[in-house]
Parts: C-alpha cells; sequence; structure tokens
C-alpha cells in the first residue's frame, strides 16, 4: 500500500516518527527508542563528518586465533548458559577463495557496514537504519522479527534470537523474536573507545584489526588504507562497506 493513499499515515510512518523519540502510550506511560536522536548523549549528536570503519588485514589474522569472537560475545553478553549450541556470533571466523586462482585466506567477517545497506532497503518498520557516522543498527523496539533483512545482507552477518536470554548486557540488551548483528559495539564507540574486538585483537591476537574515522586522514584506520592496497568483500555490488581487507590474495 502506498504511503500517500493513508491520509491517516502508514503503519511505517508511525515508526519511523518513533524511532527519534519519546513514544506515548498511555498517560504517565513512554518507550524511550533507541533510533539516531538517542545514539548519543544530548549535545554530542552523530554526524556525517565521521565515518566510521575497520580495517581487516588478512596476512595478521591467524586461523587459530578467537580473541575478538571472544570478546564481542562477553561485551555484547552473547553466551547462554542453558543451551551453548545457540550462541550468536556477531563476528565470525570464514574461509575466503579467490575463483581464479584457487588461494585460500582464514579471516572475520561481520556487518559490513554497508553505505547503502540492503537491509535498510527491505525492513518494513524502519528497525534497521544507518546512523550519520555510518554505523548500522537494528532498534529492537520496533523490529517485528520478518527477518527480510537476513535474507537481503549479502555477508550473511545478521541473526534472529530465537530463545529468551537470562545474561542481558545494558550494553546490548538482547530479546527473543528480534534481529541482531555487529553494531560496531556503538556504546563504546559513543564513549570514545574502540570496538571490543579491536582491542582484543591488539592484545591477545595479531593486531588485525584497526578501527578508526575513515573520514579523517590521520586517523590511523586512514594511513592503513594509504600504505596497503585493499578490498571490499562482493564489491561488484557497490554497497561501499565500512569494513575492508588487506592481504586477500
Amino acid at each position: 500500500m502506498s504511503r500517500d493513499c493513508n491520509t491517516g499515515g502508514s503503519r511505517r510512518d508511525v515508526l519511523f516518527g518513533a524511532i527519534a523519540g519519546v513514544v506515548t502510550l498511555a498517560p504517565g506511560i513512554t518507550l524511550t527508542t533507541f533510533g539516531a536522536a538517542q545514539a548519543k548523549p544530548a549535545g554530542e549528536p552523530v554526524s556525517s563528518k565521521i565515518r566510521w570503519g575497520l580495517l581487516v588485514d588478512v596476512g595478521k589474522c591467524k586461523p587459530d586465533c578467537d580473541a575478538c569472537i571472544k570478546a564481542c560475545a562477553q561485551e555484547n553478553g552473547l553466551t547462554t548458559t542453558s543451551r551453548p549450541e545457540i550462541d550468536a556470533q556477531w563476528i565470525r571466523k570464514v574461509t575466503l577463495r579467490d575463483r581464479q586462482s584457487g588461494v585460500t585466506r582464514t579471516t572475520v567477517a561481520m556487518c559490513q557496514h554497508c553505505e547503502n545497506p540492503p537491509c535498510v532497503d527491505v525492513c518494513p518498520t524502519g528497525a534497521s537504519f544507518r546512523r550519520e557516522d555510518g554505523i548500522v543498527l537494528v532498534d529492537k523496539h520496533i523490529c517485528i522479527g520478518c527477518r527480510y533483512c537476513m535474507m537481503a545482507c549479502p555477508f550473511k552477518a545478521r541473526s534472529f534470537v530465537h530463545e529468551d536470554h537470562d545474561d542481558q548486557t545494558t550494553a546490548a540488551p538482547r530479546g527473543k523474536g528480534v534481529v541482531e548483528s555487529c553494531n560496531f559495539c556503538v556504546t563504546r564507540v559513543d564513549a570514545g573507545k574502540k570496538p571490543a574486538c579491536v582491542e582484543a585483537c591488539a592484545g591477545k591476537g595479531g593486531g588485525a584489526l584497526t578501527f578508526g574515522d575513515l573520514n579523517d586522514p590521520d586517523s590511523d584506520l586512514s594511513r592503513a588504507l594509504k600504505t596497503l592496497p585493499t578490498a571490499q568483500l562482493r564489491s561488484y555490488l557497490e554497497l561501499n562497506q565500512g569494513v575492508r581487507y588487506a592481504n586477500l590474495k
């Protein structure tokens, strides 16, 4: 149904409006949403002047190292004490193979934080959205669990929460029936820190992950990109991901 045909506004319009503010459910009862307006403390709005990105140096990513995966799980409460077999992984080890040469490389994959994210395009409620600083998020208040975004993601970076979890964290609350994915540890980034995976890789891994502002020519990330030939996964899709890879071949 066209959004212009309904003079009362479509459900999508109502939900989009809810993303950026406080919804009154009943007198004295309000729901604060997780949209862009609440993404950072008052007085510190996100800005398109910054675009957060990540460089993965495949040459430094050891096949048997899982420091980043463990750090991500701990930071975001991705483990469960009852059924470890359903633990989510927002960052995971993958094997990439060059079709022409047959060369394989082991590295990590996660949400690629695209400039033009397909997950946002297909979301019927606006729950999937991209912040001005390039971080792609899921507003779990209005996610209806349709999983369209999971089907649209070319990188298989999103997962569905099938069961209740009793190990919630304040940084990344999880709920049954919604979709989730890597969010660059957004609360840490907003506090001036690096994502947990990056810090863990620097300490216990091989230093394969570099995080920073793609728009800042003096950031560690930009400097690394100037010295290393890099590539984007499935670049032919022209999504302009925030995650880049070095030494893929």
